[in-house]
């Protein structure tokens, strides 16, 4: 059984989807509830994720929106 993936983990990976294009820049990422389905987390561990991404710049928050991939400018 594999094991569960940390926040950290996550955060790479979304960061690595991000890089490839997988999520362009001003795309919506999935929703806390859809990442944690993705990854097989809880909502809590997929929230600490997309906060480690807006620590690090490569998104941001619209609230009631969602959250968005930032552009190569923004």
């Amino acid at each position: 059984m594999p094991r569960r993936m940390t926040y950290r983990q996550i955060a790479d990976d979304i960061a690595a989807r991000v890089a490839t294009g997988e999520y362009p820049p001003a795309s919506k990422i999935p929703s806390y509830s859809q990442l944690a389905a993705l990854y097989t987390v809880s909502i809590a561990t997929a929230q600490r994720a997309v906060m480690v991404l807006h620590a690090k710049g490569i998104v941001y928050g619209e609230p009631g929106r969602g959250v968005f991939v930032k552009g190569h400018d923004s």
